[in-house]
């Protein structure tokens, strides 16, 4: 049964999901921004072919989806010392400086392309997997309000949809009995736990150190622990979080301690004092220019600007419209912990429950041992099918 499971096609898990949508590798991290905003998508595909061009030459040639760019990207890049210091120059900067050079975070497959290529694909590094959707006819109307430049989905004369890790996860959920007995067995018998990728701060820490672990934690699709002195876990700075604020938490990072970032961030707005913080800190800095990038926008009174209550889908992040999973739940920076004896198919459901990539794993008096993510469970997955081979 194992094995007629993971020869279903991909096209399988495409029922039902919207179409991408998109930029072009020649846009600016501003027009990125914009669309993010301006559309409501916390991650946007990013395509090699210039969508601004409307020529048949520009249609007929190979287009192909080289990476994604979401909103913890823009804020990594504007957190950068230099660009704090000019953030009006950094946002002129081209897009292909968020995408990672040699990146494999994304990759096609066709519809016909078997589960176990998906899982291979994703053992890997892959985060989203680009199809072709099948089923829907371009018509001459259609395919002149797909061009669009603020609103594109065709590309090659078809339509996209991406698969996710969570995607994924969710169809090996949905059988996880003919997984048995591994889907009850602790995870430290699987070999489940990473306990070396991992990424940590203490609380008193500068934020600003945390710049890179993000990034890092973005491209590993977990997140950055918040430890007490005695190595426990108290809290986290997650991109999942990060991700549906307001850019101009990269003057949080830049000036906060890890312990106050991690109140900046929590749903529901940063508290007033903070702000002030943030903002006297910038000035001491002699980052006017970014201060004054944080002012020009009106809509920094509201503090739901700051963090919407959101939940992402997976980390391929589609929260109105990139998978199909729409729950609006509240993501703060509490870290959600399992331990070594938990079972698989427990942490499976502790982390779609709660729409994160990955659960830290602590010990009985909460100091961090390791990490399960998606990655290390489809591994025990692709090992069970190789021994039913």
């Amino acid at each position: 049964m194992g094995l007629s499971l993971f020869s279903h096609e991909v096209s399988d898990l495409c029922l039902g999901k919207p179409p991408v949508k998109s930029l072009s590798i020649s846009a600016t991290v501003g027009e990125a921004l914009s669309a993010l905003r301006r559309l409501g998508e916390s991650s946007l595909s990013v395509w090699s072919c210039d969508h601004s061009e409307k020529s048949d030459k520009s249609e007929s040639e190979d287009c192909l989806c080289v990476g994604k760019v979401c909103m913890v990207d823009v804020i990594c890049f504007l957190g950068k010392e230099e660009n704090l210091s000019c953030p009006a120059k950094a946002l002129e900067a081209p897009l292909e400086v968020l995408i990672p050079k040699g990146s494999a975070l994304v990759r096609h497959l066709e519809p016909n392309a078997s589960l176990v290529e998906a899982i291979d694909l994703i053992l890997e590094g892959a985060h989203n997997i680009v199809i072709p959707i099948q089923s829907r006819r371009i018509t001459a109307t259609r395919k002149m309000l797909l061009h669009s430049h603020s609103f594109n989905t065709l590309h090659n004369n078809r339509e996209y949809c991406w698969l996710t890790q969570e995607d994924i996860l969710r169809y090996l959920l949905n059988s996880i009995g003919r997984f048995s007995p591994i889907s009850n067995s602790p995870i430290n018998s699987l070999q489940a736990i990473d306990t070396e990728n991992i990424l940590a701060l203490h609380y008193d820490d500068p934020a600003s150190s945390a710049l890179p672990l993000i990034s890092q934690s973005l491209v590993q699709q977990t997140s950055v622990a918040i430890l007490d002195e005695y190595s426990r876990v108290i809290g986290e700075i997650s991109p999942y979080t990060i991700n549906t604020c307001h850019e101009s938490v990269a003057a949080a990072v830049a000036t906060l301690s890890a312990g106050d970032l991690m109140s900046y961030i929590d749903c529901g707005g940063p508290p007033d004092e903070l702000v002030q913080l943030v903002k006297d800190r910038l000035e001491e800095k002699k980052y006017g220019a970014f201060l004054e990038f944080m002012e020009e926008d009106s809509t920094l009174s509201s503090a739901s600007s700051f963090c919407s209550t959101s939940s992402d889908e997976e980390f391929g992040w589609g929260r109105r419209s990139g998978g199909g999973y729409s729950a609006r739940l509240v993501r703060r920076s509490e870290a959600i912990v399992c331990y070594p004896r938990s079972s698989l198919v427990a942490v499976m459901v502790q982390a779609l429950s709660h729409r994160v990539s990955y659960v830290w794993v602590v010990e009985e008096d909460g100091t961090l041992s390791g990490i399960v993510t998606f990655a290390s469970m489809f591994k025990v997955f692709r090992e069970r099918l190789r021994s039913m081979a």
